[in-house]
């Protein structure tokens, strides 16, 4: 019997995690973590659709938290198999993990500490050592390269596009002689950003498909376009004296936005000025991608052929770990770049620069990626007259630019344009990762393409794969 169990991001975005069940195999595809309100999350986040000492092993699309995050819980809890992933997603998770662990315990320590009452104490979800224990146990695994996932069934990873190292997962289960192939997205990238390859095409054809639809229900705007807004933004902001702050996530978004600054740069259609990348994590993870060119698109490959650095690390950024050497920047006058995480500016050393450079208005804020509601991102992205740092409210009568075509995530032109020769074919296709407008948004698109059979799965569903 071959079935699929729906566990993470079924009619959600986070938590990305589903179960293959085979000939007595159990392989996870993903193994991420739910993200919200503590309350909300901290039960989804502790519990797995069978006992992790029960599943075989651990496909993993890509390093994203919300794809990866629990494992170190997974492992903690009894799993002992292997975690297969590309030579990248690997490498990714070893900064990525340890620093959200080091996240849950420093969060579990700030609410102990407020509730010095008595009450009861919040143990972190996993700790720094919990994270490092499951490196050791992910394999790498290169792209387009069969490898096998139990009795009768072997994966391929295909490149996705998304993020450095992200891969679709093709899956092919031989029953008595007949093969049936299943494609897991992970999340699918776009075409024609800076520095990764775009996702495969065409896609495999295959008897099911898992697929993501987090945009599925708009269009982003071009990707390149992108680098000529932010060349006019930051030289008018650098006539004007002003500071450039830039709240960016630390994987993929800091990258393409220095690899734009270097070539604008180059180029000589941007004066060089002080760049500072602030973010021991975005430090981290450049050195990972200054490690891996297999994943660079054509153009990246060649420029990083001549020079061997596509990041500035040894030009005109400055990549800043030291907590002293970021609170100098405090007290720069002249214009500068500073990059800082987190990218929703929910918490990390971007609230201390937003502090310090809000209520000027010669400054500008250039928001580059999505902002959740309730974030103060969403708010800086509206806007307000006041926001909340730190407790105290600042005016914003700095510039706020915003720049949409940054995102890492497919649109529905791109959706159309990658299952479009495929969706005839599926026998039938299950949408996750996703809220309910985009799943339904991603089922109409399927339907329009001619795939007639199109599921919304629920947490908990198993569906037999015939």
């Amino acid at each position: 019997m071959t079935e699929l169990v729906f566990h993470g991001a079924a009619r959600r975005t986070t938590g990305s995690m589903h179960l293959l069940r085979h000939n007595g195999a159990q392989v996870s595809l993903d193994c991420g973590m739910f993200q919200g309100h503590r309350a909300q999350v901290r039960q989804l986040n502790e519990s797995f659709p069978v006992p992790p000492g029960k599943i075989d092993m651990v496909v993993l699309s890509h390093a994203h938290i919300d794809h990866s995050g629990r494992m170190p819980v997974l492992v903690k809890r009894g799993f002992a198999g292997p975690i297969y992933a590309t030579p990248a997603t690997r490498d990714l998770c070893g900064i990525m993990l340890p620093d959200s662990g080091h996240i849950q315990e420093e969060d579990a320590e700030f609410w102990n500490t407020k509730r010095a009452d008595g009450g009861d104490r919040i143990e972190p979800l996993y700790t720094v050592a919990d994270a490092r224990a499951t490196i050791p146990r992910m394999r790498s695994i290169d792209y387009d390269t069969t490898f096998q996932v139990g009795p009768d069934c072997k994966a391929t990873f295909i490149e996705a596009g998304h993020i450095l190292g992200s891969a679709m997962v093709l899956l092919e289960v031989n029953r008595n002689g007949k093969s049936l192939r299943l494609l897991y997205t992970g999340d699918l990238g776009r075409f024609e950003v800076p520095i990764l390859k775009n996702p495969t095409e065409p896609l495999p054809e295959v008897d099911y498909m898992i697929t993501e639809c987090t945009y599925a229900d708009r269009r982003h705007d071009n990707p390149t376009g992108m680098k000529e807004n932010l060349c006019r933004i930051i030289s008018e902001t650098v006539a004007g004296g002003g500071k450039v702050i830039i709240p960016a996530f630390s994987v993929g978004r800091t990258q393409t936005i220095i690899y734009h600054l270097m070539g604008l740069f180059e180029e000589g259609r941007l004066k060089r000025l002080p760049v500072y990348v602030d973010s021991p994590l975005s430090t981290n993870a450049t050195a990972v991608f200054a490690k891996h060119p297999e994943c660079y698109d054509r153009e990246a490959v060649q420029q990083w052929s001549q020079d061997g650095d596509l990041f500035g690390r040894d030009g005109p950024v400055r990549y800043i770990t030291d907590v002293e050497d970021s609170k100098a920047l405090n007290h720069k006058r002249e214009p500068c770049i500073i990059m800082a995480a987190s990218g929703m500016c929910e918490a990390g050393r971007i609230l201390h620069h937003l502090k310090n450079n809000v209520e000027q208005e010669k400054n500008t804020v250039i928001v580059v990626g999505f902002m959740a509601q309730h974030t103060l991102g969403r708010r800086i992205v509206e806007r307000r007259e006041e926001i909340r740092i730190f407790g105290r409210m600042y005016k914003l009568l700095a510039r706020v630019a915003i720049l949409n075509g940054f995102s890492a995530h497919a649109d529905v032109d791109e959706f159309r344009r990658l299952y479009g020769p495929l969706a005839r074919k599926l026998r039938r296709a299950f949408v996750v990762h996703g809220e309910e407008t985009q799943a339904a948004a991603m089922r109409q698109l399927l339907q329009e393409l001619g795939c007639r059979d199109v599921v919304i799965p629920a947490p908990g569903d198993a569906v037999r794969l015939d």
